[in-house]
């Protein structure tokens, strides 16, 4: 699977957010907040417990999209200034 790499300006500093599954050995999503190159922090999302669903490769391309686009609106909330 793929992941997303975003930039944000807002007030003034350049945010990047990084978002990738970090496979099935790992079996979680994680999301690397950086502001102005620096990294403020990390989210996890573990996603053990539909690994043996069907659907299992499309929840987690879900998690990892809904976790990105909530870390990008909380940035332009001032959630991380």
């Amino acid at each position: 699977m793929g992941g997303y790499d975003t930039r944000v300006d807002y007030r003034g500093e350049a945010y990047i957010v990084q978002t990738q599954d970090k496979g099935l050995g790992a079996q979680y999503i994680e999301s690397l907040i950086y502001k102005a190159g620096r990294l403020l922090t990390s989210k996890r999302a573990f996603y053990i417990a539909f690994l043996d669903l069907p659907d299992a490769g499309d929840r987690i391309e879900r998690m990892m999209e809904e976790q990105h686009k909530t870390i990008l609106g909380q940035i332009v909330e001032g959630r991380y200034d």
